[in-house]
This record gives structure tokens, C-alpha cells and sequence, in this order.
């Protein structure tokens, strides 16, 4: 029986600290983040209740939607077994489920399936609209019912895909369940870095729903994507809007906004393309990257039926001979050396899944500050904020598409002369729609600036089909055909790799030449470490000052290769991952390695020696 009585100093204390323990077991008591490694300082905020709750498609952008992120059931059965009828506990998504945000870090494997199921609410303002349920990427196959009705499937690790599940919503809580098959490299699907038996250079498995899991309501008539390509030289740009339910008579009016003022307005038919003039154009670029908004609103029987917010930059690469010959790559007609780090985009508590919004942001932010000016987005695709980050903070992107299969002997030296991997049609079939989708993906955001079909063999086939195709595709930007080889007489650069100091082995006078990758010095930082009894790099020291004056040596030795030909370079790499002890940061994101002001002084030099010469 319970006394109505005042609490003493002394009970209020030990009552606040019983609290202060326990309230978060009691608040998630179905959830906390599992093993022993190390973990970054934003695994520590998360709320479960409140977990990637930012708008995940800021390219375009509707007022209404809601959030599916959160706890949900999960369960991993034989392949091919029934839905299960007990889940085995509770997942946090978006976190794949071998991490350890995931709340369960279990491995699945191609022999296996795992199950997802949760319960959702429609609100009842969405009453007559279709409602569309979008997940940012589930790798790799998934399968989705609605109230025991299956609504769609998709296959995909990086893409993003949705269902309209309007006719299958009943009174009350909607039941969700999604069915993920992901094979890892016992498949021929792109996959990045992940294998089942991690080690060196390759990976964790990421299995499952990685990125936010949101609902949102639209009209019949609805605009689906956009299509901007900016052309400085003319100063306009091209929109193309992607309309589903248009009809004939429809209208598209787009507002150009610059400093929240409208400067344009036009109008056209569903189905045709805008090019509006843009007056005292401001050029993006990442020292002044300049954002013009974009307002769209699709018109039927004069009455407005959607209306959806965007953005564009107006820039342009290319490149063009210099006055000694040597092709250099352009930023807005400028010759313009690209330089910045090999970025994997792993995380140690997340893997695929950045902790938190401001984490995913952190990375592009201390690239900056390190004073490079480019990205070199490494076989992953990032969640669509990355890009609008990369968008708003000034940063060129350089976008690979994940590997997948196998890959013929790695052959960098023999220009011209390196062989290619003979892919089973449906292997075939699986890289042309998700590159394609990819590129349809990220095709409006103007940070990226060069696609890479192919790195280092991997998987690399039709090398010569697939550059061209890419470039047809979009004719706004250059295609690197593969990095680091095996190289072949088609597309834009030719990109060599050398570790770990920079060299120039090959040289084409048609086509740009870049340095890919080089680099790789390793510092291991104790009670920082992925795997503290086996981590490695290229190279390897004691200290950061040891480290820094290794990068700085480096980087003197890639100014006299800039002079040479160079157009562009890319160091290896911007965090440790996993086993690999190389990066500027520790995989946690706790420490910088190298002297930050040292770097970025040196970064500069680099990079103006094209000015300079």
C-alpha cells in the first residue's frame, strides 16, 4: 500500500537517478543498439520514436506526408518459407538489420529472407487521394502487402520505388508487411563493397530496408520527377516534368524563384519541355553554389491539382584543350581541377545508413573544410539529402554505379588492350535497369557532374556500349568509363590508379586524364577501430604529424603531375572503413588524423595549379 508522502533530499535523489537509469530502457526497452564496436557520437541521440524524421526527397518537395521510420517486427526464415505467423523482435528502420542501429545485427545470407511488418494510420484529410507508400531503398529484392494484399514488388539495392496502396487502405490501422531477399555477392545484383566474408577492401552485408519509409497523398494527376539540365552558354534551362494521369488540355506552370522572388513564370502542355531564360544568371560552383528555387503546379480545367517545390543550379562541365594542348576538364568554361576523397559512405553502427541527417551531412562538411572541392562517391548511392547537401554546400560529385557480378583480371596498365566479363543476359538485364534508374534518380541535382559505370573490372562489360549509352542518356555531363580500367577507346577520361604516391603511367591527348585513386595512408587510432587486431592501409604511421607530412609529400608530387596533364585526382579516402585505417577521419568520426589547416593549404596549392601555370 502506497503513503501519501512528501520524498526527502536524499529520496528525491536516489528517485531522480532511478529514473534518469532506467526511463530509456522503459521508453525502449524494444530496442538498443547491439555489439561491441565503435559507434559515432549521433548513434547516442537517437530516439526510436523519432528516427530520420527529415523530408527524404528534397528535389521535390509536397507539404503533406508522414513518416513510416520506427520500430517495426522482423523475422528470418528458410527462402521460400510462408509468411511468418510469430516475429522474432523488434528492427529499427531505416537501419539495415546486420548493423547495429538495427537493434538486431544478425546476418541473413542468400539462403534466407527477412521478414518486415508494421501498422500505420491514414489521416483522414487523405480522404480521396491516392496515397502513395515510397521506401528511399531496400537492397535488394522486396515484395510489399497491404492488409494481406500484395501491392508490388521491386528489385534494387540503391533506387528508390513506390506503390499507390489507395485501394487496398481500410478503416483504422493499415497492416504493412515487406518480404527482403538480398543475395549479397552469391548474386550477380550490384552491391557495392558487400560480401558475405568481409575483409580487406570488401564490407559488411546491408540486407533490407536502408533508407526512410514514408507515405504521401496525391491527386490522380500528379507530377512524378523532373528533368533539369541547365545551359549557361545560352543562359537558360531546360525543365521536363513527368506527369502520371495527364490527360489532354493539362497544363504545367513553373516559377523560377531567385532570393524568394519570382523572376519568371511559364506555362505549356503536359508532355512538353520548358526552356526559360534566366536573366543576370548566377553560375553555381562549389566557392559560390547559388540555388534557384523552382515552384511547379499542374493545372486541369483551370483548377490546380498538384503543386510540388524544387531547385536547380545553373552550371556546366565540359572539357576543352588547353594552350598546350592538354584536354582539362571545365567548370563553366573555366579549366578547373577536380580534387577530393574516395567516399564509401559506410558507417560503423549504420553501415549503409548514416546515424542521423546531420551525421550524413558532417562527412560533405569536413570534405570542405579539408579544402577539396569534389566528391568521388564510391560504388553506393547515397539517400537523396546527401545530394541536396552536396547541392546547397558546394561540392562536385563524381557518381559511381555500384558493382555486381564478377569481373575479368584487373588489367590498368594495358590501355586498350584489357578484357571484358561475358554476363549472363538476365545479369545484363539487372545492370541496365538499375543504372538507368539511378541516373533518373539523381539526373536533376547539379552537383553531380561525372557518371562512372565501371571501377577497376568490376563486373565491367559492353564497356564501349554502355559509355555510350550513358552518354545519349545525358548529354550534360561526362562519363568516366572505368576507373582505374580496363580501359577502352570510348567516353570522356581516362582514369588511372596508383598506390600509394601519385603517378602517371598512361596518358591519352584526346580525353581528360585523372588520377582516381592514390593515397591510402594508414594510421590506426587506438580505441577507434573497427577491427583493432587487424586493420591496414597502404602505407602505414605513428602519429598524425608523420601522417600529415606523408599527405603533404604526396601532394607536392601531384602538383608536378597536374603540370604534366592531371585534371582531376582523388585520395583515398574520407573515413576508415571497417579494417581499412586510411582515412582523414576515424570510422567513428571522433578523430581527425592529419592536421585539418595543414591539408587544406596544401588541397588549395593543387588545385590552383592550373591557374597558376
Amino acid at each position: 500500500m502506497f503513503r501519501n508522502e512528501p520524498l526527502t533530499k536524499n529520496k528525491r535523489f536516489r528517485f531522480y537517478i532511478v529514473v534518469w537509469i532506467f526511463f530509456p530502457l522503459i521508453t525502449y526497452g524494444q530496442w538498443s543498439p547491439q555489439g561491441d564496436k565503435i559507434k559515432t557520437t549521433w548513434a547516442e541521440e537517437i530516439n526510436p520514436e523519432n528516427v530520420w524524421s527529415e523530408y527524404p526527397r528534397p528535389i521535390l518537395v509536397r507539404d503533406d506526408w508522414k513518416n513510416l521510420n520506427g520500430l517495426w517486427d522482423y523475422s528470418i526464415s528458410n527462402k521460400g518459407d510462408t509468411r511468418p505467423v510469430d516475429f522474432q523482435g523488434k528492427i529499427l528502420v531505416p537501419f539495415a538489420v546486420e548493423s547495429s542501429l538495427s537493434g538486431v545485427m544478425k546476418e541473413v545470407g542468400s539462403q534466407q529472407e527477412l521478414w518486415y511488418r508494421t501498422s500505420f494510420q491514414v489521416p483522414k484529410e487523405w480522404t480521396n487521394k491516392e496515397i502513395l507508400l515510397h521506401f528511399g531503398a531496400v537492397d535488394w529484392k522486396a515484395e510489399i502487402w497491404i492488409n494481406e494484399v500484395k501491392v508490388g514488388s521491386h528489385t534494387g539495392g540503391y533506387t528508390p520505388f513506390s506503390f499507390d496502396i489507395g485501394p487496398f487502405i481500410k478503416e483504422g490501422y493499415q497492416e504493412l508487411i515487406v518480404k527482403v531477399w538480398d543475395p549479397t555477392n552469391d548474386g550477380p545484383q550490384p552491391r557495392g563493397k558487400q560480401v558475405k566474408n568481409p575483409e580487406g577492401i570488401w564490407y559488411t552485408p546491408v540486407t533490407g530496408i536502408w533508407q526512410t519509409v514514408w507515405l504521401e497523398p496525391v491527386s490522380k494527376k500528379h507530377i512524378t520527377n523532373l528533368k533539369t539540365v541547365p545551359n549557361i552558354d545560352n543562359a537558360t534551362v531546360n525543365i521536363l516534368p513527368l506527369v502520371e494521369g495527364a490527360e489532354y488540355g493539362d497544363i504545367v506552370e513553373v516559377n523560377v524563384i531567385e532570393d524568394n522572388s519570382i523572376i519568371s513564370t511559364v506555362r505549356a502542355k503536359v508532355g512538353l519541355d520548358f526552356t526559360i531564360s534566366i536573366e543576370n544568371q548566377k553560375l553555381w560552383s562549389p566557392e559560390s553554389p547559388f540555388l534557384y528555387g523552382l515552384e511547379l503546379r499542374l493545372i486541369d480545367g483551370g483548377q490546380e491539382v498538384d503543386k510540388v517545390k524544387s531547385y536547380f543550379g545553373m552550371r556546366k562541365i565540359s572539357m576543352e584543350k588547353d594552350e598546350f594542348g592538354v584536354v582539362r576538364l571545365q567548370l563553366n568554361n573555366k579549366n578547373y581541377f577536380q580534387f577530393g576523397p574516395l567516399d564509401q559512405g559506410w558507417w560503423p553502427d549504420g553501415l549503409y545508413t548514416a546515424p542521423s541527417d546531420e551525421a550524413l551531412k558532417y562527412d560533405i562538411v569536413k570534405t570542405k573544410e579539408l579544402g577539396f572541392n569534389m566528391i568521388r562517391k564510391h560504388v553506393k548511392v547515397e539517400p537523396a539529402r546527401w545530394y541536396t547537401h552536396c547541392d546547397r554546400l558546394g561540392i562536385l560529385v563524381w557518381q559511381d554505379m555500384p558493382n555486381g557480378d564478377k569481373g575479368p583480371q584487373w588489367q590498368n596498365h594495358n590501355y586498350f588492350n584489357g578484357s571484358e566479363f561475358e554476363r549472363t543476359p538476365a545479369s545484363e538485364e539487372i545492370y541496365r535497369d538499375e543504372w538507368k534508374g539511378i541516373m533518373d534518380y539523381l539526373y536533376s541535382n547539379p552537383s553531380i557532374v561525372v557518371w562512372v559505370p565501371f571501377n577497376e573490372a568490376w563486373g565491367q562489360f559492353k564497356t564501349k556500349e554502355i559509355t555510350e549509352w550513358t552518354k545519349a542518356y545525358d548529354t550534360s555531363r561526362l562519363v568516366n568509363s572505368a576507373s582505374g580500367g580496363n580501359f577502352y577507346r570510348t567516353g570522356d577520361i581516362v582514369d588511372l590508379h596508383n598506390y600509394p604516391g601519385p603517378a602517371m603511367y598512361l596518358y591519352d591527348a584526346q580525353r581528360v586524364n585523372v588520377l582516381g585513386e592514390y593515397g591510402g595512408i594508414g594510421l590506426p587510432i587506438e580505441d577507434h577501430l573497427w577491427k583493432p587486431d587487424n586493420n591496414w592501409g597502404y602505407v602505414k604511421f605513428k602519429n598524425s604529424k608523420e601522417t600529415t607530412q606523408q599527405y603533404i609529400k604526396y601532394a607536392e608530387a601531384l602538383k608536378k603531375l597536374v603540370k604534366a596533364g592531371f585534371s582531376g585526382a582523388i585520395y583515398t579516402q574520407t573515413t576508415d572503413v571497417e579494417g581499412e585505417v586510411n582515412g582523414f577521419m576515424t570510422y567513428d568520426r571522433k578523430v581527425d588524423k592529419m592536421n585539418v589547416d595543414d591539408i587544406r593549404k596544401v588541397n588549395l596549392e593543387v588545385i590552383e595549379v592550373i591557374n597558376n601555370r
